[in-house]
């Protein structure tokens, strides 16, 4: 079984005491402050060609890639509200736009806390095509292991269910490299972007931030959609 000394080893160059890792308290306990992300006034909107240039991570995309519109959401796992979204919102973007062609869709890791972070990283190590289904399942689950005392137990079972070993979890949060690569990422929104909450959308590049309504997400595509 993981222990808490490797599983606070694993999560790369944010430091924090075991302590704070076990006990969960609120994202600005972790958040991007201690992290040291810097973001400039925040923008209206950003180039498309700036905000697909690639990252430290190849981007996990859904959806056709010459579809009309693009959208990229830049989340943490550990966001109530960004669960939410992907609950309720999320599952209407897929079935209606997303399948049919009309948007091609990018979650992007910004982490506000280490357990967010090693969620992400979990999501990562998934294999291929397990991405998402990953993320869906750490959303549908998130009260059981985000705000759990003991999240590493409750990742490893999660993980497991996925088909990962014990041995593929422990790899996974030891992987320094992908750590500081989830780090980068959303360093990269904070200071070019102007990222300083989640979840925040990008769709053709208009920025807008916070959990979206179906209703929202509709009167949103719609212009767009109707220009193509």
């Amino acid at each position: 079984m993981i222990d808490r000394r490797r599983f606070l080893e694993g999560l790369g160059t944010t430091a924090l005491t075991a302590a704070a890792l076990f006990t969960i308290a609120s994202p600005q306990s972790f958040g991007l402050g201690q992290i040291g992300f810097i973001g400039r006034a925040e923008a209206q909107t950003v180039d498309m060609v700036e905000l697909m240039a690639p990252g430290a991570l190849p981007d996990q995309v859904l959806g056709k890639a010459d579809a009309p519109v693009t959208i990229v959401e830049y989340a943490s796992m550990t966001c109530g509200h960004c669960a939410h979204f992907h609950e309720t919102t999320y599952p209407v973007l897929k079935e209606k736009y997303i399948d049919t062609g009309k948007v091609k869709f990018i979650l992007r890791e910004f982490p506000l806390d280490i357990v967010a972070k090693a969620a992400f990283m979990l999501a990562r190590c998934a294999g291929d095509g397990k991405y998402y289904p990953m993320v869906d399942t750490l959303f549908e689950t998130q009260k059981n292991w985000a705000f759990n005392n003991n999240p590493a137990q409750a990742l490893l079972a999660i993980a497991k269910q996925g088909g990962m070993s014990e041995e593929q979890f422990n790899t996974c949060l030891n992987d320094q490299k992908l750590a500081g690569e989830v780090d980068q990422v959303a360093q990269r929104g904070a200071k070019e972007f102007g990222i300083d909450s989640t979840p925040t959308f990008f769709i053709n590049g208009k920025k807008i931030s916070g959990a979206m309504t179906p209703e929202e997400l509709d009167k949103e595509l719609a212009p767009l959609l109707n220009a193509n």
